[in-house]
């Protein structure tokens, strides 16, 4: 007898290690720790203040267009936060609402799921803006040894 497919889910999920090639956790690892994606989370999540100083302060989670988006990510391409916004949409991590006004309203909003990683992703840019100098330091150090 075949099992059924929550079995499958089941049977797969007991049997997640991401240290395996194929494990399919190991591609969410690797899409959750792409600096866009880590932004778009933090953006999404309302942590959009320089508050390194301040670990685990936010503002509260909000929608925001895709042209805000833009705006507040400097860097991104318009083809990479795209491609980006999909595969998280994919992922459940937030939604996609389009409001037909002329012209049409696009907004992205993080899910339950997109929030609970928000608040990693948080911490994890409040530790990387608050480690900086450090890190900085400690490669004049390294690359001097090295030169």
């Amino acid at each position: 007898m075949k099992p059924t497919k929550a079995a499958q889910r089941a049977q797969a999920k007991a049997q997640y290690n991401a240290f395996l090639a194929a494990c399919p956790s190991r591609q969410l690892l690797d899409r959750i720790s792409d600096k866009w994606v880590v932004l778009i989370l933090c953006a999404l999540g309302g942590d959009t203040a320089n508050k390194s100083d301040q670990p685990g302060a936010s503002d509260a989670a909000r929608a925001m267009r895709y042209s805000e988006l833009s705006r507040l990510l400097a860097g991104v391409s318009q083809k990479m936060l795209t491609q980006t916004l999909r595969a998280l949409e994919r992922d459940g991590l937030l939604t996609r609402t389009v409001t037909p006004t002329v012209p049409v309203t696009v907004t992205y909003e993080l899910t339950d799921l997109g929030l609970s990683l928000h608040h990693l992703t948080r911490d994890l840019r409040h530790w990387a803006q608050g480690n900086m100098d450090r890190v900085l330091v400690n490669r004049e150090k390294h690359d001097a040894r090295t030169s």
